[in-house]
């Protein structure tokens, strides 16, 4: 049974993140790939929430979500990109125990508040195509911005207590983190003592943020399908799955990795695998994720001509 470690138990001050390669040459080549990488998931985010700010014809629950969304994934890859990036070219890959637990936790935060975040988002899309006539008036601004709002203390809350659980376990050394950031189960490896309680504790957060969200994002879109099929046009039903082919899109992409890190058994636990399943979902997605949106978007596509039409005529 877990027990709050003994006073005079010894702790280690910092950690290493071993990263992806000990080569000079190797680290200089990553660098480079992953600052563009980082840079191009930035840029990509950062232009959706400025052009769904600026346009007022995309203030709709709809691209509020999606605003919302990519405010969420520059937040995960900048909690753990430019530390790296640091640990790439620094001949000292150590990270503070308080920057360590810093980071787990906003990164933990940020990552459970976008997977209940997508039950919203496919929420939004089953009343815009099962109750097209009351859409505006079943999700008000209030209830957006009250779903939103409660999503992020769930997010927040949740991730306070893998967070304190993790940290509380006594660090006596090895002190080397077999990852790019501090991530949870890898941190918790290198703990003195049995970790299966806290083990099942996140199993328990796993099956409240993983499962059971998607498990509602599926009875969604089983609705959503029995509503489509009952659309008499072919081009109708054509509009009605376009608006809903990105969101599973993106779905699919964050949730395949995650439930892997997260809900598989001990045992098939691989470090080295692990840290470039994380980078995938962490880095790749939230590329992924703006060229998704954007590529098959009119009104995004739209948004962003009359942005630089009005850049033409105020030059």
């Amino acid at each position: 049974m877990w027990m709050p470690p003994e006073q005079n138990q010894s702790w280690v001050s910092e950690f290493i993140l071993f990263g992806f390669s000990g080569d000079p040459t190797s680290n200089r080549i990553l660098f480079f790939a992953f600052l563009l990488l980082y840079l191009s998931s930035i840029l990509g985010n950062g232009l959706i929430i400025t052009l769904i700010c600026l346009d007022s014809h995309v203030h709709t629950p709809m691209y509020f979500f999606l605003c919302i969304l990519s405010l969420l994934d520059m937040g995960c890859v900048t909690t753990t990109m430019p530390q790296m990036l640091v640990h790439l070219l620094a001949h000292s890959q150590t990270i503070s125990f308080a920057s360590c637990w810093l980071q787990m936790y906003v990164f933990g935060a940020l990552g459970l508040t976008e997977c209940i975040f997508f039950v919203v988002m496919a929420y939004d899309r089953y009343v815009a195509i099962c109750y097209p006539l009351r859409h505006t008036v079943i999700l008000s601004w209030d209830l957006c911005t009250r779903l939103a709002a409660q999503t992020w203390a769930c997010g927040f809350f949740f991730s306070l207590i893998h967070t304190f659980l993790t940290m509380r376990l006594p660090y006596c050394g090895p002190n080397i983190v077999n990852h790019y950031f501090c991530e949870g189960p890898s941190v918790r490896s290198l703990a003195c003592m049995d970790t299966q309680l806290i083990e099942m504790v996140d199993l328990v957060i796993s099956v409240f943020v993983l499962v059971t969200p998607l498990s509602l994002i599926l009875a969604s879109y089983i609705h959503i399908a029995l509503a489509i099929l009952k659309i008499k046009s072919t081009r109708g039903r054509c509009k009605a799955f376009s608006t809903c082919a990105a969101h599973l899109t993106v779905v699919t992409l964050f949730y395949a990795p995650a439930t892997y890190i997260y809900m598989r058994p001990k045992s098939s636990y691989s470090s080295e695998r692990d840290k470039q399943i994380s980078l995938f979902y962490n880095a790749f997605t939230t590329l992924l994720n703006p060229v998704v949106y954007s590529l098959r978007n009119k009104d995004i596509k739209g948004a962003f001509l009359k942005v630089m039409e009005r850049g033409r005529v105020t030059c």
